[in-house]
């Protein structure tokens, strides 16, 4: 068994893409509409859908708003340099809501963004 996928239901696809591809630099897999259920899908990531984990964005075409809830924390990404990857999101317009530095009560460095529905993605440094 492995993760295939984490899905996020996005309000602005075409927004969503743009963050994700634009800002995250990951690429667009594959998008596929469903006139009949009135939704489209479009999945993103680093790798290829057979290797890695990917993101599902999934836009139902009449709804405007979603709640987030509190149940739902994070996606978390790997970097090997969390700094300059921070101003690099800042650099394509994404917003950093935590700026690089340890975690509390640990040494790993830590940065969150949101991305334009209010997920939260938080970056990792991993170096090695």
């Amino acid at each position: 068994m492995r993760i295939i996928h984490t899905m996020l239901r996005v309000t602005d696809l075409e927004g969503s893409l743009a963050f994700y591809t634009d800002v995250m630099g990951m690429r667009l897999l594959r998008r596929q509409d469903y006139p009949e259920g009135r939704f489209t899908l479009a999945f993103i990531g680093y790798g290829e859908e057979a290797d890695t984990a990917v993101i599902e964005l999934t836009h139902n075409w009449d709804t405007d708003h979603y709640e987030l809830g509190n149940g739902f924390g994070h996606i978390a990404i790997a970097v090997e340099d969390i700094r300059r990857s921070c101003e690099q999101v800042r650099a394509r317009g994404g917003v950093i809501t935590r700026e690089p530095g340890p975690m509390k009560h640990g040494h790993t460095l830590i940065a969150f963004i949101r991305d334009p529905d209010g997920y939260a993605l938080e970056l990792i440094e991993k170096r090695g």
